[in-house]
C-alpha cells in the first residue's frame, strides 16, 4: 500500500508518504507559505521513495478543523491529485492527529487548537489498544472558559490552544499530568490514523473540510469591545 497524506490546517505544513513498512516525511512551521510548499514537498516524499505519483493508492489528508486557507489547501490539494490519479481519499481529523502526539496511557486526552476570536478548537480523545485515538467528545469550537470536561481526573493536552489559554484552561479542567502547546497536527500522523480506515475512502468531490464555524475574523466592533474588556 502506498499512502500520501498532507496536513495544513495549522502553522504547520507537512506531507508523508507511508509505502509498505517504510515512512517517509517534511515538515515546516511556515505560517502563510503552506501553498508554496505543500506539493513540492509531496514531490519530495515521492522521489524518496522512488515512487511515481500513478503508484499511490489513496490520498490522507487532515481535513480539519484549523486556520481557514490552510483546511481548504489541503482538501483542495487531496482532492486534486486523487482525482488525477483516479483513487479515494480518506478524510482524518485535524485534533485526532493531533492528539495521537500525546503520551501513550490511560489519561484522556485533550487536543486544542487556538482558533483566534478567543476561541478553541477542541476535542477530547482516549487511546485505543492498537494505540491510535478515538473521540469520547464532540469536536467543538468555543470560548476556552466554555470547554466541557467529560470527566475529572489527569489530563494530557497538547496543542496550541494550551499556549494561549493555559491559565483558563487550568481553571477549567486543573493541572495537566503532561501539557505541550508547541505541538501542531502532523502528515505523518494522518498516515497512522488513515490505514486502518482506507475502506471509508471517498471519491474526491465527497472529501469535504470541516471548518466548525463560518466566521473568519471579529467584525470591527467585536474588536473595539475586546480591547475595551481587555
Amino acid at each position: 500500500m502506498n499512502l500520501l497524506a498532507i496536513e495544513t490546517a495549522t502553522e504547520s505544513c507537512s506531507a508523508a508518504l507511508l509505502s509498505g513498512d517504510r515512512l517517509f516525511a517534511r515538515s515546516e512551521i511556515a505560517p502563510r507559505r503552506h501553498a508554496e510548499l505543500l506539493l513540492p514537498m509531496c514531490d519530495e516524499v515521492l522521489a524518496e521513495a522512488g515512487l511515481a505519483r500513478r503508484g499511490l493508492d489513496a490520498v490522507a489528508v487532515g481535513c480539519g478543523p484549523g486556520a481557514f486557507t490552510g483546511v481548504r489547501l489541503a482538501v483542495s490539494a487531496a482532492q486534486g491529485i486523487a482525482f488525477a490519479l483516479g483513487i479515494p481519499v480518506v478524510p482524518v481529523s485535524s485534533l485526532a492527529a493531533l492528539a495521537l502526539q500525546a503520551p501513550e496511557g490511560d489519561a484522556p486526552i485533550l487536543a486544542v487548537i487556538d482558533a483566534r476570536m478567543g476561541e478553541i478548537y477542541a476535542c477530547w480523545y482516549r487511546r485505543t489498544p492498537d494505540g491510535l485515538v478515538e473521540p469520547i467528545s464532540a469536536e467543538t469550537v468555543g470560548k476556552a472558559s466554555e470547554l466541557a470536561v467529560p470527566s475529572p481526573g489527569a489530563s494530557n493536552i497538547i496543542g496550541s490552544g494550551w499556549t494561549t489559554y493555559r491559565e483558563i484552561l487550568r481553571e477549567r479542567i486543573g493541572e495537566p499530568s503532561w501539557a505541550d502547546g508547541d505541538c501542531y497536527p502532523q502528515a505523518v500522523d494522518v498516515a497512522r490514523l488513515a490505514v486502518p480506515r482506507m475502506r471509508d475512502g471517498v471519491a474526491p468531490e465527497h472529501a469535504l473540510p470541516v471548518y466548525l464555524r463560518d466566521k473568519v475574523a471579529l467584525t470591527l466592533d467585536e474588536q473595539r469591545r475586546s480591547r475595551t474588556k481587555g
